[in-house]
């Protein structure tokens, strides 16, 4: 017996009408009593394209689109809002056909098959977005099929990379790739925001919970400068590559247990005087993790030695002013040598940033140097003084003067691209004004052994390299230990002064400034802070 149409025949194969003649197709379904039902429709085809004169191809085409059509009428409530563990995507259809290029026909004008379609097996995987209600359709490359079968079968990605002689990262991407298509679906980060976090009034539910997880990893104290602000010349001894290569597989099993994206911004010093640098990068590529570079200027070759291996998701180097001032900071020369390293990145098409460290001297020195870098540079920012190491020498702005410098910064970034909000007391000024929050200084407010830790190359880890706040030592524990330790959920929780703030969870001030006024930063807020109490 039949199964019913549930619409009319040409609304489930409207390609294959269209090479089908008319009077046959209007045979195929005169008789109700003997009329192939949707199921059946490509097998009826195929037992009779050679009665009808049909190109051989079109039972295949058939089953595209009968699967197009399957697909569609599944429902988004197929597909769970959330999953415990990585799964296929229920909605998913996998066609092995005897026929290529078929999905070039679809949604096309009449063409001779013939002159496209090729007589060679294909995959075709047929499915519903995730994140939408589209069906999506696309020939199956071996990195799909890999990514499936190893979720599937429940594969060891280590033994598949190591049984076909690639880097694990390889295979870690093809996943990533099959998730980011919807063909697999992922469980939620568990980066999130601890249960006794501050809640805020009417913050958005994604500020609580990151997708990437960053180190921000210092693998050496070697400088080619010394600035005057400098938080910490402290001698420590470069990292071994041994070392280096056991934490990038330590950091890798974090972010793959935590579900998250991995980014490791190699900084110093200045990294790329580490003697090993190029093989601690590429070791973390093949971990498939993201990769950063905070630190000098340096030459085309070493540019390109880099982007060889994978192009840096960013390249920072940091200025202190219009040329004098950051020359007298950094050393002579240097404001030019940046210039002219900008200008590099930018042939290079590599993303470049600007940080700036904001001091009583050089305030008035920001906007006119966003100005300077307007056409030079992709992102430019500021991180006021903290007052740690050398940087206590200098003088922090003044406080009653910086309420007013907010203002200034936000509108000014509204007539200047490049100029981008990092400091959580922009979020409070945004409030005053009745603008949108934005994510504050790590996206998270103050993401500090929240959504990045930092280590230095003598193991030593901090919840912020920006001032003391060691929370643990990456050569005698795993980043899950220290990441779950008391220590640093004290840092992820804050100056409890700051806990009943409407816009806590995207602010929380500075630590570091807190730091170096003096001041207990699990306890008071930040100096600059000019929320009235």
């Amino acid at each position: 017996m039949t199964l019913s149409w549930p619409c009319q025949p040409e609304d489930i194969f409207p390609t294959c009408k269209i090479y089908i003649d008319p009077d046959s197709w209007a045979n195929f379904f005169a008789n109700s009593a003997y009329r192939p039902s949707p199921e059946q429709f490509p097998k009826f085809l195929e037992s009779h394209w050679q009665q009808f004169d049909l190109s051989e191809c079109i039972p295949d085409l058939a089953r595209v689109e009968f699967s197009l059509f399957q697909v569609s009428q599944s429902g988004q409530k197929k597909i769970p809002d959330k999953v415990e563990v990585l799964c296929v995507n229920p909605t998913l259809q996998l066609l092995q056909l005897s026929w290529s290029h078929l999905l070039s026909l679809l949604n096309s004008d009449k063409a001779n098959p013939e002159d496209s379609v090729k007589p060679e097996p294909e995959a075709v995987l047929v499915w519903r977005d995730p994140d939408g209600d589209r069906v999506k359709k696309k020939v199956a490359v071996e990195a799909d099929l890999l990514a499936l079968k190893i979720v599937t079968d429940e594969l060891s990605v280590e033994e598949v990379a190591a049984e076909g002689g690639v880097a694990v990262g390889v295979i870690d991407r093809a996943i990533d790739r099959a998730v980011r298509l919807g063909l697999l679906l992922r469980p939620p980060s568990r980066i999130e925001r601890d249960s006794d976090f501050p809640k805020g009034e009417n913050i958005d539910n994604r500020f609580f919970s990151s997708p990437v997880f960053t180190l921000q990893w210092h693998i050496t104290q070697v400088c080619d400068l010394h600035c005057r602000h400098c938080y910490d010349r402290s001698s420590r001894a470069t990292l071994p590559l041994d070392k280096g290569i056991t934490i990038l597989d330590d950091f890798r099993a974090f972010c793959l247990e935590r579900n998250v994206r991995g980014q490791i911004s190699f900084t110093g010093g200045n990294p790329l005087l580490h003697p090993n640098f190029l093989e601690l990068y590429q070791a973390a590529v093949d971990r498939n993790l993201m990769t950063a570079i905070l630190g000098n200027p340096c030459s085309r070759r070493k540019l390109e030695e880099i982007c060889a291996i994978q192009e840096p998701v960013f390249y920072q180097v940091s200025l202190e002013g219009l040329a004098e001032h950051n020359d007298y900071i950094r050393g002579e020369g240097h404001f030019d040598r940046i210039i002219s390293f900008l200008e590099l990145l930018k042939e290079m098409k590599i993303y470049s940033m600007v940080m700036l460290t904001m001091t009583r001297a050089n305030m008035d020195q920001v906007l006119p140097l966003a100005d300077c870098l307007r056409d030079k540079v992709d992102l430019f920012t500021y991180n006021r003084l903290a007052m740690v190491g050398e940087g206590a020498q200098l003088l922090s702005v003044r406080q009653d003067e910086y309420r007013q410098f907010l203002k200034e910064y936000l509108q000014a970034a509204t007539e200047n691209p490049v100029i981008s909000l990092k400091d959580n007391l922009l979020n409070l000024a945004r409030s005053e004004q009745g603008q949108a929050l934005f994510g504050g200084c790590a996206g998270h407010g103050c993401g500090a052994a929240f959504n990045f830790i930092a280590a230095l190359p003598d193991g030593e880890v901090h919840a912020c390299r920006k001032l003391p706040s060691l929370i643990g030592n990456i050569f005698e524990q795993s980043i899950a230990e220290i990441y779950d330790g008391e220590k640093a959920r004290k840092y992820r929780q804050g100056a409890s002064s700051c806990s009943s703030c409407a816009i806590r969870p995207v602010c929380g001030g500075c630590p570091a400034v807190v730091y170096g006024f003096g001041l207990d930063v699990f306890v008071d807020r930040d100096p600059y802070c000019f929320l009235e109490t």
